[in-house]
């Protein structure tokens, strides 16, 4: 089925409205526009009853112990709809508050050299990360401390806000490569002993690998670990959550996987995801609000197989 030709003149006044916006964000004091963030957060739950009845339904599964409090269920659901637009407002202001001179005042490491190390390996490194905590910020600050990096993503159908957005996204030395068109790159990035970040909890598709994902099967790109195993390179799984407010982050690394450790095992990539997704796991955990509940991460789930019986005559 053909796609539906894009409207230029609407693509052009979201753009606008979207700049407009940023603008404001970033000319009204700090805590005048998180307020304006926390007004956002309760009008998009008030409004959005698709993504918020998914959001609820997620946190069921994810909660099994939570079923049966749909309050809690809910103070979750607004919890994450407030982080999610006030992430969108830090996003704003990071061009004005995060740079090498001030990162202190928002950015803390933690584990030390275990986040250090592998960034400035002579293997390439794979940062792998989710839609956790402020997702946008861990490209910053990595460009902030010197590592030039590549991060794959998602080109925007808006081709206004794309521009936009990889300008901001590049702005201190990383470069997105295009999640479809551009695996050249990517491999030719892997290969020289690049850096590389990655969004590791999409739902792959009913052809993805399945591992398990609060007890549950999760349909999850392959790619990460193959690409780990085929270029001998390192993985970090890597987040960047809210600490305190306002706006104050802390750049958390979960686990180093090292492809070696399972060199000759026939279930590698299995065994290697189910790794990096049991990581990104136990760091949502521990701030539940802050994840991006409102996609899908189950939507497609393991086939069922039939059982055949056999008659006798």
């Amino acid at each position: 089925m053909a796609r539906k030709p894009r409207r230029r003149s609407m693509d052009f006044a979201v753009y606008m409205a979207v700049r407009l916006a940023v603008c404001a964000v970033q000319a009204v004091p700090m805590a005048l526009a998180f307020q304006f963030a926390g007004f956002l957060g309760w009008l998009a739950y008030q409004i959005d009853r698709r993504h918020r009845q998914i959001a609820a339904e997620n946190l069921r599964l994810a909660f099994p112990e939570l079923a049966g409090s749909p309050h809690r269920i809910d103070r979750l659901v607004r919890a994450t709809y407030r982080h999610m637009t006030t992430m969108a407002v830090e996003i704003a202001l990071l061009p004005r508050k995060l740079h090498v001179a001030a990162w202190r005042r928002f950015v803390t490491l933690r584990s030390g050299t275990r986040i250090i190390a592998p960034f400035f390996s002579k293997r390439p490194n794979l940062f792998v990360t989710a839609h956790f905590g402020n997702w946008e910020m861990a490209g910053w600050v990595i460009g902030l401390f010197g590592v030039k990096s590549f991060a794959i993503a998602r080109v925007l159908d808006n081709r206004y806000l794309e521009r936009y957005m990889k300008r901001f996204r590049q702005a201190t030395g990383q470069t997105i490569i295009a999640k479809k068109d551009d695996f050249k790159r990517l491999t030719t990035a892997l290969a020289s002993g690049g850096t590389v970040g990655t969004l590791a909890d999409q739902d792959a598709g009913p052809r993805g690998l399945f591992v398990n994902f609060f007890d549950r099967p999760a349909s999850t790109h392959k790619a990460v670990a193959l690409m780990a195993i085929e270029y001998d390179a390192l993985i970090s799984v890597v987040t960047v959550p809210r600490v305190a407010e306002p706006m104050i982050y802390a750049v958390e690394c979960e686990d180093v996987i090292d492809p070696r450790d399972y060199a000759g095992r026939p279930d590698a990539v299995h065994a290697i995801t189910q790794r990096f997704t049991a990581a990104l796991e136990r760091m949502i955990r521990r701030r539940p609000e802050q994840y991006f509940w409102l996609h899908r991460r189950w939507k497609h789930q393991p086939a069922r197989r039939e059982k055949k019986y056999s008659h006798a005559a």
